[in-house]
């Protein structure tokens, strides 16, 4: 029995779904009016007895308990299968002893900070005068109505070194969990103090709507303005979206998301009524917050950053990480449609929002494709009379981002307006633009901070099908269609389907990454570890990966029989897939050879055993997947020293530069390491 079974035969729908909705009996089944439709005739039924739901009014949508649950509180499937396992008390996720106490201690934490939350947010409201005039504050310069400030759980830090360290203490939390939680500070004379002081704070939650870190506003003309919490075992802002929690629904809904600087920008959309608003929360947009809504919940992402000189570095970095991020997706799934918004009179998103909210539907209406706000952008400071060099050198910072966002259909308009704006003949602009795509097919994939290895990316599980629906969608299902080979796809797969059948070279692997590291402590911490999920980025690897891990922690099953009942069902014609994919090549190849196919297969295999020596193989294409890594963290290492927040504290600058060099170090081993390889197989 699967997981995601047991959880169903240990949770009953209709106790569930009554939770949430008022059910009546009605014969077999129970009726009510659909949670997610307005309507006055109930047309929402509940199966008690095939354990499943319907809507048959204008949803016309049904499912198990999964289904229910991920529809009503706007989860994935991985949040559905932990929240729902946690309610039946199924262990979703086989871990090991240090992983189960990392995890308690990672808990231990957000318990901190919910607390911290709960604080502060009292702190705001008390009938004391510093409060009512931060409260005043918060109502009349940012425009917070009170059901605002309630729904944020927006809050005060008190004008006070240790108020918060007194209360944490008294609750029983120790000092150390305290300052790993970003909301102390320990001196170099151990002197532990508030983090936050005197400021208005904005509790920061991850996208299940647990509170991670804050962000804290100066009241008065303290520096910085805003002080987020610094980086934590549970909060890292390059991997969140402020705001997702709650506008993650109205995103999926609209297939819009829009993205601003800031997350008074994010509460004053929301409070308009605009909830599909989140914010990268002053950073460049990363690639793990792209994909935190791309393309899963939206397929077009709207740019809404501030209008200052910081804000326009922003979007240019913002465009540049979804250029690549677009560049390199070899199964095509990111096709996102990006657009710039432009806010009239150079105003924040929460200027314009406060004094003009009926008007933001037209201006995200009138947002720019990505093609016109960059020729617009890279052209604006050109001289009339500039020089051939110089229209060259900004149509070579224009090209890249025009092929990478755009289809087929608007390419050659834009490039034909391209080449009118800089008076450059397309032939030319064609050709700088294919010498561009070859120097970029020639690097690594950008930066790919993946969420951490789990069901996050896998699609929702299928409706229950009635036994004659069943035989019949299986009988009249389309032939699966081969997915490409290129590239790092080729290299992921290639590694499984090695590590599948010989389990054991997964070892003589490891032995050979750490070799390369010299007994160097730096180099064995930061890139040669062992490997992993983390070296993969096609979600199903990913997941495959990290079962195949967690069999070689048990010795009652094979590995691959381990896999097969470890898996969620969703995985499993990927997995088949790695298995088989050779045979079902030769039998399409030669179909009159079925009778002799097992035998021919059998001496082919053996055959190809003795040519390829497969730790070689694995080594070599491991290798590659690990320099495709360094090169995604070097990436984001640089990015973030580009961050004022990171550039402010020397030690956190320190520890990325050291990070950076023992990287590029690391890099320099692998590429000999991957030259010596390809020479033995």
């Amino acid at each position: 029995m699967s997981v995601a079974q047991e959880i169903k035969a240990r949770l009953d729908i209709v106790e569930y779904v009554q939770q949430y909705v008022p059910l009546k009996k009605s014969g077999r089944h129970y009726k009510a009016c659909c949670p997610f439709h307005s309507e006055k005739t109930p047309s929402f039924i509940v199966n008690s007895e095939t354990q499943s739901w319907r809507c048959f009014g204008a949803c016309s949508e049904g499912g198990d308990i999964f289904n229910f649950a991920m529809k009503l509180h706007g989860w994935d499937f991985r949040q559905a299968l932990e929240e729902l396992g946690r309610l039946a008390g199924v262990e979703v996720r086989q871990q090991t002893p240090q992983q189960r106490e990392q995890a308690q201690h990672e808990e231990r934490l957000r318990d901190i900070l919910r607390t911290a939350a709960e604080a502060f947010h009292s702190a705001l409201l008390q009938d004391a005068p510093d409060s009512q005039a931060v409260l005043q504050y918060a109502v009349e310069r940012r425009g917070f109505s009170l059901e605002t400030i309630e729904k944020y759980q927006i809050g005060f830090a008190v004008e006070s070194w240790d108020n918060l360290l007194i209360h944490l203490r008294e609750i029983g939390y120790r000092d150390d969990d305290i300052v790993e939680a970003g909301l102390a500070i320990r001196n170099d004379k151990g002197r532990i103090y508030d983090r936050f002081r005197n400021r208005l704070i904005i509790p920061i939650r991850d996208e299940r709507g647990r509170v991670v870190g804050f962000g804290a506003r100066a009241l008065g003309d303290e520096h910085p303005k805003y002080l987020n919490s610094p980086q934590t075992p549970v909060f890292d802002k390059s991997r969140l979206l402020f705001g997702l929690d709650m506008a993650r629904e109205s995103i999926r809904q609209s297939g819009m998301a829009i993205v601003v600087e800031g997350y008074m920008d994010v509460i004053q959309a929301h409070q308009a009524g605009y909830m599909n608003v989140v914010a990268q929360m002053g950073t460049a947009l990363t690639e793990a917050q792209l994909k935190l809504i791309a393309p899963r919940h939206a397929q077009r992402i709207i740019l809404a950053l501030d209008a200052d000189e910081a804000g326009q570095n922003a979007m240019r970095r913002s465009l540049e990480v979804a250029r690549q991020v677009l560049q390199d997706d070899y199964a095509g799934q990111l096709s996102v449609d990006i657009r710039i918004l432009q806010i009239p009179g150079a105003k924040d998103p929460d200027d314009f929002l406060r004094a003009t909210p009926e008007q933001w539907p037209q201006l995200i209406e009138a947002a720019l494709p990505i093609a016109d706000f960059i020729i617009n952008l890279e052209t604006e400071k050109l001289p009339p009379d500039a020089s051939i060099q110089e229209r060259e050198r900004a149509a070579r910072a224009i090209l890249p981002l025009l092929y990478a966002s755009e289809d087929n259909l608007y390419r050659k308009a834009n490039i034909q307006k391209l080449a009118m704006r800089l008076r450059i003949q397309e032939a030319d602009l064609l050709a700088w633009a294919e010498e561009q795509r070859r120097i970029d097919a020639a690097k690594p994939p950008l930066a790919n901070y993946e969420q951490p290895p789990s069901l996050d990316e896998l699609p929702p599980p299928p409706l229950p099908l009635e036994e004659d629906d069943a035989s019949e969608a299986i009988t009249n299902a389309p032939p699966p269609q081969p997915r490409r080979r290129t590239g790092r796809w080729a290299a992921e797969m290639q590694c499984l389907r090695i590590l599948l059948r010989n389990a054991d070279l997964y070892y003589a692997l490891n032995r050979t990454i750490r070799e390369l590291a010299n007994n160097d402590e730096l180099l064995l911490k930061y890139a040669f570890s062992e490997f992993c999920e983390d070296d993969f980025i096609e979600p199903d690897y990913r997941q495959i990966m990290a079962r195949f891990l967690q069999s070689l922690q048990q010795e009652t099953l094979e590995t691959q029989d381990f896999i097969v009942q470890a898996i969620n069902p969703m995985l499993e014609p990927t997995f088949q897939e790695l298995l088989q994919e050779e045979a079902v090549m030769v039998q399409n190849k030669a179909p009159r050879l079925a009778g002799e196919f097992e035998q021919i297969w059998g001496d082919f295999n053996r055959f190809s055993r003795r040519l390829v020596d497969p730790l070689a193989e694995l080594t070599a294409q491991a290798l590659q997947l690990r320099q495709s890594r360094i090169e995604r963290e070097l990436k984001e290492l640089r990015w973030l020293l580009q961050d004022g927040n990171q550039t402010k504290q020397t030690g956190a600058r320190h520890d990325i530069h050291e990070h950076i060099a023992t990287l590029v170090r690391a890099k320099h081993l692998i590429d000999a390491a991957i030259a010596q390889h390809r020479n033995m197989i």
